[in-house]
């Protein structure tokens, strides 16, 4: 639902690799009617004949799994439709991620279905795997969060750092804004220009915060600043901290997060910065992390493709676990280059 704005594209590239499902219906309000290959001719070879069609929850009855690629807002109010006639629902939206409470808080409104938010696991599946239970349907983090979240997770974990100050710096290329034409993503506005936004209210602050008060078991306080970029995917967050121990070196730093990541099929730790360009249409995560003695303070560093570790790859790699298919399955962990 939703497959025609670009995380949907993404996750019908990604479905035509995956071995053990088939796409059968895909909705899209603005397109219906239209083919699939026509709108994105990449996906042609996959999906010559699929056509976008009108939302019928009826149609959907028996399905396996629904993902759904809506704004957010929509899908709390679909939702209720799909409970008992799909075995899965997959959203990629900020509807079921937080609690009613803080879903207000951060985006202004009550939510529509909050009986439904506890049928939901939150789709991070380094930080929230024994939450993916054969009975969960997955509300998939968003892109921002992901990036942050991984950057950040074992620092809070071990309790290396303190939860209030962390201060989080994140740029995203464009397609983070979706495919609606807007004058603010048009070449000539992006090009040779770069841009924060959201400042101090961004909606993903609740969300970095949940991520992180999971793994440190107490209240987390994030400042977070996201700038748009001129690219077209790709998310680096530059996240920094106060320690809360001593003696900290960068080389005891990356042995944790080697540690804390080693069994994780889609983390790679560098000693290196990482590149949004390694990450580049694959479901990896990149990180590193460093202390500066001069300043007494721990700097962490996340690269991800938005539109799949960020958004499509993650919700298919969420979904895995849910089915009990191995977590890699139909999933790439190399990036394009150059």
């Amino acid at each position: 639902m939703g497959g025609s704005g670009y995380v949907g594209a993404e996750l019908l590239r990604l479905l035509a690799g995956h071995p053990e499902i088939e796409v059968v219906s895909v909705t899209a309000g603005a397109n219906v009617g239209g083919s699939v290959a026509a709108l994105y001719p990449s996906l042609a070879p996959a999906y010559p004949h699929l056509e976008y069609e009108a939302f019928d929850p009826g149609a959907l009855d028996g399905i396996d799994v629904a993902f759904l690629a809506l704004p957010h807002g929509e899908s709390q109010r679909l939702v209720p439709d799909l409970i008992g006639r799909v075995d899965h629902v997959v959203d990629l939206a900020a509807d079921f991620r937080l609690s009613a409470e803080r879903y207000e808080e951060w985006y202004g409104e009550p939510h529509a279905a909050p009986e439904l938010i506890g049928s939901f696991a939150y789709g991070l599946p380094e930080l929230f795997r024994s939450h993916l239970a054969p009975e969960s349907h997955v509300a998939a983090p968003g892109c921002y969060p992901t990036a942050a979240a991984l950057a950040l997770a074992p620092l809070l974990a071990g309790a290396v750092v303190e939860p209030s100050g962390i201060v989080v710096d994140a740029m995203s290329g464009t397609s983070g804004a979706g495919r609606r034409p807007v004058a603010e993503q048009l070449f000539a506005e992006v090009n040779d220009d770069v841009v924060a936004y959201g400042l101090l209210t961004h909606r993903h602050t609740g969300e970095i915060e949940h991520a992180l008060e999971h793994v440190h078991g107490r209240p987390v306080q994030v400042l977070f600043t996201p700038h748009l970029v001129p690219m077209a995917r790709g998310i680096l967050a530059t996240c920094h901290a106060r320690p809360a121990v001593s003696d900290l070196t960068s080389g005891r730093l990356l042995d944790l997060y080697r540690e804390y990541y080693a069994h994780e099929p889609f983390v790679v730790v560098h000693e290196r910065s990482p590149r949004t360009k390694s990450t580049f249409g694959s479901n990896a995560c990149h990180v590193t992390v460093r202390y500066d003695a001069r300043t007494d303070s721990v700097l962490a560093l996340a690269a991800i493709d938005n539109l799949v570790k960020g958004a499509a790859g993650q919700a298919i790699q969420s979904l895995n676990l849910v089915l009990d298919l191995p977590e890699t399955t139909g999933l790439p962990t190399l990036g394009i280059m150059p």
